[in-house]
């Protein structure tokens, strides 16, 4: 559906985009010619990425952990001061199934300091960049479908996505007039090895969770791969403020992880889950 140079003159860094869906993003970006800058806090996991890339020579990277403010600024400076960015597709995040009475608040912390905090950053200085310098830019945040709903078992992940989501749309206000679009995704269930590691611990689980899409079945990458080069493309320039849903239909059944609570009795539901933060 893109021609393939739709992205040929954009440079777009993807926070955590080693692995799972950043990864398959960044990729999608390349093929369609853009510069591409990825970052997370694993140099091998980085490194080994490139190998992913039909040209590697397109895509730089960056060991920083988004939660570092003063670090995230230096990665986008150096940038900027090679060749300005054109988008930021904030996709770094962190995720776990407990029962909300068993969190610690240091886990509650670190979720919310990655997904919130961490967005914030990495958006702040890459509009604090584009503004001084005159220069249109595109903002993408992933976020989820239970932003609006909320969703049992996940409270870190949906009090900080909720604050995402709020950010997207106060912010496509703010700016907006500036020339600095902001919207978001929110994909449903999308299978990547570490998110799935820590969401869907059995085969059972996974079965019940595909049944709630009325589709029948996961998402796979390159759907959201699609949607995700569309809105940070030239097609899409007066899409501002929006979030658009990708998940078959699932979000209709409410909270995404609401039908854990059926699968077994509580007591077992804690074992699961217990070990399952790694």
């Amino acid at each position: 559906m893109f021609k393939e140079d739709s992205l040929r003159d954009h440079k777009i860094l993807v926070t955590g985009g080693g692995s799972g869906l950043g990864l398959y993003m960044a990729r999608g970006f390349v093929a369609l010619g853009a510069r591409v800058v990825i970052c997370g806090r694993d140099r091998e996991k980085l490194e080994g990425a490139l190998e992913h890339f039909a040209d590697p020579t397109r895509v730089s990277l960056h060991q920083c952990d988004v939660r570092d403010y003063e670090a995230v600024g230096q990665m986008l400076e150096r940038e900027f001061d090679e060749a300005p960015l054109t988008g930021l597709v904030n996709n770094a995040a962190g995720n776990f199934l407990a029962p909300t009475e068993d969190l610690t608040p240091n886990g509650f912390k670190t979720i919310v300091d990655i997904v919130l905090h961490g967005t914030f950053n990495a958006t702040h200085h890459f509009g604090k960049l584009l503004l001084s310098r005159g220069l249109k830019g595109s903002i993408l945040n992933i976020v989820t479908t239970y932003t609006e709903t909320g969703s049992s078992f996940v409270i870190p992940s949906a009090c900080a996505k909720a604050g995402v989501y709020a950010m997207t749309t106060s912010l496509a206000y703010e700016w907006g007039s500036q020339g600095i679009r902001v919207n978001a995704i929110a994909p449903g269930p999308f299978p990547t090895e570490g998110a799935w590691k820590r969401l869907v611990p059995t085969p059972e689980y996974e079965e019940v969770f595909k049944k709630r899409v009325p589709m029948g079945r996961f998402g796979r990458p390159e759907e959201l791969v699609n949607l995700a080069c569309f809105l940070m493309s030239d097609l899409a320039t007066f899409i501002n403020g929006e979030c658009v849903t990708i998940d078959g239909g699932e979000r209709l059944g409410g909270g995404q992880f609401n039908f854990v609570t059926q699968l077994m009795p509580r007591p077992k539901l804690k074992e699961l889950m217990k070990g399952m933060k790694g």
